[in-house]
């Protein structure tokens, strides 16, 4: 099959899921209620919350930098930073793109090797997609942690979820096709060492490639010669602290509705959020983060599905007031990419 025609049909499935995924959420909410609470719901605490998505960009961006820094010294934090921005504005599109757009964007930008700067990128475009998939583990071994430590202290409360819908959902989801696809990834993975190790350096097609994979390794394996390990780390939990901030002030905003002149259902559904808090905030973060695994278009419907199942399933509440918060949390964040995306587009554009 033709590589663009795929492309097509990649793309053109995911956003059929996300309509999907939006259709079955949206498709018993009472539209009345939902306009009035949007309407009624405390705004200065969303605006906050869309900060906070912004700072947990910046501090993406310098945490990028300090695996780039071993590799071309001259990488500046505003670049990285717009990197990222304009990388999350891509994959509000084309899911995924966006990781391999930014890593070009770093490349495009990267100081070249030798005193009159006529020679190869620093930064070439192989090494920084190790950074980018050392960044993406590093969130990813933070995540599953995280989860593991949530549910140790919370088990009574949260578990049953966690167990039916996502441990449940996964293991049930377990087959052979599955294991034989990771067993294929593994041998992929270990052919690609070996392809590196083995022709390395050499003439033609197999050299070319072989290369690109050691530019891969020695990106990713940027982290042994960072000079503040520290900095990586406690960026990683600034990263994270600004998700579960984000979540905590939407919860905020949405418990300021009032019940005034709402259906009953929508009135129960106000009550039952008036006494979460910000641990309740963690639990929702940490459902919404798996959520971004569905490959849609910005976590279109996937979202959106996931949290108000979520809300409903563990304190009770409407999945129609559900769809409220994950609303106001999804549309807020994906307006703060869209217009942090244009901007740093903008200005990377002038700075060139």
């Amino acid at each position: 099959m033709d590589k663009k025609v795929g492309n097509i049909l990649k793309y053109s499935i995911s956003i059929i899921l996300a309509v999907i995924l939006l259709w079955f959420c949206f498709r018993k909410v009472d539209w009345s209620d939902f306009m009035m609470a949007l309407r009624s719901c405390r705004w200065e605490f969303v605006i906050l919350s869309m900060l906070s998505g912004l700072l947990s960009f910046l501090l993406r961006g310098i945490r990028w930098r300090e695996l780039l820094l071993p590799i071309d010294p001259s990488t500046s934090t505003l670049t990285c930073f717009n990197a990222v921005n304009i990388s999350y504005a891509i994959n509000l599109v084309l899911p995924r793109v966006g990781e391999v757009a930014r890593c070009g964007f770093i490349t495009a930008r990267s100081a070249r090797e030798g005193e009159s700067g006529e020679g190869k990128r620093l930064a070439s475009f192989d090494k920084v997609v190790g950074t980018a998939a050392l960044e993406r583990s590093a969130d990813l071994v933070f995540s599953g942690l995280l989860i593991a430590v949530f549910l140790f202290f919370t088990w009574d409360r949260f578990g049953a979820f966690f167990s039916e819908k996502v441990f449940g959902a996964a293991g049930g989801g377990i087959s052979t096709g599955k294991i034989l696809l990771a067993a294929g990834a593994l041998v992929l993975a270990a052919a690609l060492v070996w392809l590196s190790i083995r022709y390395s350096g050499s003439s033609g097609f197999l050299g070319k490639a072989g290369d690109f994979c050691k530019g891969i390794f020695r990106g990713f394996l940027s982290c042994l010669k960072m000079k503040r390990a520290w900095l990586f780390f406690a960026l990683t939990v600034g990263i994270w602290a600004c998700y579960w901030l984000e979540a905590w002030l939407i919860l905020i905003a949405v418990q300021g509705i009032s019940p005034a002149g709402t259906s009953p259902e929508m009135a129960a559904g106000i009550a039952n959020l008036s006494g979460l808090g910000i641990v309740d905030a963690l639990f929702i973060m940490l459902v919404g983060n798996i959520a971004s695994l569905v490959p849609v278009p910005g976590g279109f419907g996937a979202y959106h599905f996931m949290v108000s199942s979520a809300m409903s399933f563990v304190y009770g509440i409407p999945a129609g007031f559900g769809m409220i918060f994950a609303t106001l949390s999804h549309e807020a964040q994906t307006l703060t990419q869209i217009v942090s995306g244009g901007v740093s587009y903008i200005s990377e554009t002038v700075r060139k």
